[in-house]
């Protein structure tokens, strides 16, 4: 008799994407906005999963609850503040000097709820489901994790999970976290984002800025992205403007990886049969690789600024 472990699964698979993007992107979670019962919806998906995989949260608690002021239309003067949060833990590394270095693996987890200010359509009232943004770069998170929880005995350093909350309100999740950080910021050696990570084109080029933040990036980032099968395009500054800006702002290394815009982004139509599942799992392996590698060895890591 064959007993399957259906609990943990070592391999990234396109079924496990599929599956964590449906039910970030249902109709049931209102498009992931800030606040209320859907948050908390999604908030508790993500912790089970980390708690499943045996990702350990800091001092008992996997939240980190902050308070976010939401944007709104033009001549609207009140903006609502409602309460969300950061989903964070963490996997310990194994050497007791380096285990006291940290590199972070995060995705915003929230979207533009049922449209508004930041939609780039005049629908209201319809469900924004943001499959590519960021259920793709969620899902990939959940994924990473899995298959860096499979290879924890390999790892020297410390790897931070975040999934952040209200991104789309001015990178409020990652803003918060490094002003309440669940360790000292000096001792995060790299922070990797992804963001809209679903939509790989079939010249398989993977977007990135921030590589020239620490020492041989560019030419690693490009060396394995190629030996995947991928086609990197990478950029030593242009750090951009999602979550990892915030850590960058704070001398920290970062990598910020994409698969491009497309027309869909902030409206309705960013759906789930859109995303190319094949591509994403390709982008997580990429991921997967760059964490294992600079969590798993001694070389020294520092900060290099590209502005």
């Amino acid at each position: 008799m064959i007993c399957l472990n259906t609990f943990s699964q070592e391999d990234i698979t396109q079924r496990e994407l599929k599956e964590h993007i449906q039910f970030l992107t249902s109709d049931k979670n209102a498009g992931r906005y800030p606040g209320g019962k859907e948050n908390r919806w999604v908030v508790k998906y993500i912790k089970n999963e980390f708690k499943r995989l045996g990702i350990k949260p800091f001092n008992g608690n996997y939240k980190q609850v902050f308070k976010a002021e939401l944007r709104v239309d033009k001549g609207i003067e009140k903006k609502p503040i409602v309460t969300t949060c950061n989903v964070v833990g963490f996997i310990e590394g194994n050497d007791p000097v380096l285990k006291q270095e940290y590199i972070v693996l995060g995705a915003h987890y929230d979207h533009l709820g049922l449209g508004g200010p930041s939609s780039k359509s005049d629908k209201r009232g319809v469900v924004y489901h943001g499959a590519d943004d960021n259920a793709s770069g969620t899902s990939a998170l959940l994924e990473i994790a899995e298959k860096l929880a499979s290879k924890r005995e390999q790892l020297k350093r410390s790897v931070i999970f975040i999934a952040f909350g209200a991104e789309e309100q001015g990178l409020l999740g990652s803003q918060y976290f490094v002003e309440h950080p669940t360790v000292p910021l000096s001792q995060i050696k790299l922070m990797v984002n992804l963001d809209m990570v679903g939509r790989l084109n079939a010249e398989k080029q993977v977007y990135m800025g921030g590589a020239g933040t620490f020492p041989g990036g560019v030419d690693f980032m490009n060396t394995l992205g190629k030996s995947l099968g991928l086609n990197p395009v990478v950029h030593a500054g242009s750090v951009g403007g999602s979550d990892h800006v915030s850590f960058y702002k704070k001398g920290i290394s970062v990598l910020g990886i994409h698969t491009g815009g497309h027309p869909q982004y902030h409206t309705p139509e960013d759906t789930l049969d859109l995303i190319n599942l094949e591509g994403e799992k390709q982008v997580c392996e990429y991921v997967f690789q760059t964490i294992l590698q600079k969590a798993s060895t001694t070389d020294e890591m520092h900060f290099i600024n590209q502005d």
